[in-house]
């Protein structure tokens, strides 16, 4: 499985933590590399762009709370971000939301508690049924947008 997977300086460690706990994940790293000061909307957008292009199946946005990076992600056009803060988020926002880019905080997150939630988003398949019926429907809510 390829992932995107982006942050701030703010995510920067986590970001790099989760890396290492999942070695069996192909990950495309969009940045930022380091803890200088940057915008989030500049690295979130390269992991929305990599969902968007297929290059990567799913995506992986960190911030400081994750609201930033959420709300970023989700501007973009087939993207389902989920800012998850348990696991049972992260299993929901999958299995009912099919969620394509998890969003994590990384100052209100310990590390353990991200990567259970990172698994947790991994193993979780998407349900479909009456749960695609709905994501149908935001679809054409963005479409409808997007035609103006």
């Amino acid at each position: 499985m390829k992932i995107a997977i982006g942050s701030d300086h703010a995510g920067v460690k986590l970001k790099e933590i989760i890396k290492s706990a999942f070695k069996d994940i192909d990950f495309t790293d969009v940045g930022t590399y380091n803890e200088d000061s940057c915008d989030y909307p500049d690295y979130i957008g390269r992991v929305a762009r990599e969902v968007i292009s297929g290059s990567s199946e799913k995506g992986i946005a960190i911030c400081g709370t994750g609201i930033g990076a959420s709300i970023t992600a989700n501007k973009f056009p087939g993207i389902r971000a989920a800012l998850c803060t348990n696991c049972f988020m992260a299993e929901m926002s999958r299995r009912h939301n099919d969620s394509n880019v998890l969003v994590l905080g990384a100052r209100v997150l310990g590390d353990d508690l991200a990567i259970k939630i990172v698994q947790t988003w991994l193993d979780t398949p998407f349900e479909g049924g009456r749960h695609q019926r709905r994501l149908d429907k935001v679809a054409a809510i963005e479409k409808s947008f997007a035609a103006k």
